[in-house]
């Protein structure tokens, strides 16, 4: 069987330089291309230079030749740079995998419609184990659906642009649609000052931003005399890399389609 042909956007940044070593680590994908932006220092450099092993593969600024060479590529750059990179995939007739966070409702919109000619994985947090916890919070939510208040903790480096994160964001959605609720309207981003007791009904969240933190996110339920507390830690950024790279595969056998890591994982 012939091994998949992987181009990674924002080859030169932290996660790029991940999912170039997970996909050199694949032994059924290969890394036929690395891009980043035509301003980028890296271009001209070997794309695993920063591991002490290059690997052949120089960082492009040519984001539409690096495309072009591969099957899949798969971007965690900025919404963007990605909806820029999906255009060029659209019109190639390349699949892609989206795990780009910050996306607006006209982004995910236009993602969609992507998805209607090529085949697309586009998902908040692409490692499996976090892909487990928001199947364990639709089962939390529908025992704990009543006197139990709800709120969302997650902490990142001190270099992530947005907030909450998607992978938030995905966990309040996952558990205000088990509860029947709509997240747009029940959701709490922020309390200052004389806020007043809390609604039952609302979905808390809470942002942390620090030093190198990679991402831990926790959902707790606090009830009277008890919370439940269900908890991710990412120690790396190597899972995400690695479920990236499971998706990749996964959408070789697709022709379009707009699909997430719940579908990638068989938990559909």
């Amino acid at each position: 069987m012939s091994r998949r042909r992987i181009a990674i956007a924002g080859a030169a940044g932290r996660m790029g330089r991940m999912l170039v070593e997970a996909t050199l680590a694949d032994a059924q994908a290969e890394l036929v291309a690395a891009f980043d932006r035509s301003d980028s220092p890296f271009i001209g450099r070997d794309a695993a230079e920063f591991s002490g092993t290059p690997c052949g593969v120089s960082i492009s600024g040519d984001a539409r030749a690096a495309i072009a060479s591969a099957d899949c590529v798969i971007d965690f750059t900025r919404p963007e740079g990605t909806l820029a990179h999906l255009e060029i995939a659209r019109e190639l007739g390349r699949a892609m995998v989206i795990g780009t966070t910050g996306m607006s409702a006209e982004d995910k919109a236009a993602i969609a419609r992507a998805g209607e000619s090529v085949p697309v994985v586009f998902a908040p947090n692409m490692a499996v184990g976090v892909n487990a916890v928001f199947r364990l919070l639709e089962v939390a939510a529908q025992i704990l659906n009543d006197g139990y208040d709800i709120e969302v903790i997650e902490a990142h480096h001190r270099h992530k642009v947005d907030a909450p994160s998607g992978t938030a964001l995905r966990m309040g959605e996952i558990v205000a649609r088990e509860l029947g609720r709509d997240l747009n309207e029940c959701a709490i981003y922020g309390r200052e000052g004389v806020t007043g007791e809390r609604r039952p009904e609302t979905i808390g969240f809470s942002t942390v931003r620090g030093g190198d933190v990679i991402g831990d996110h926790t959902v707790l339920f606090a009830g009277i005399g008890e919370r439940i507390e269900i908890t991710h830690k990412s120690g790396g950024r190597m899972p995400y890399a690695q479920g990236s790279l499971r998706a990749a595969h996964f959408l070789a056998s697709r022709a379009r389609g707009l699909f997430d890591m719940q579908d990638v994982l068989g938990l559909r």
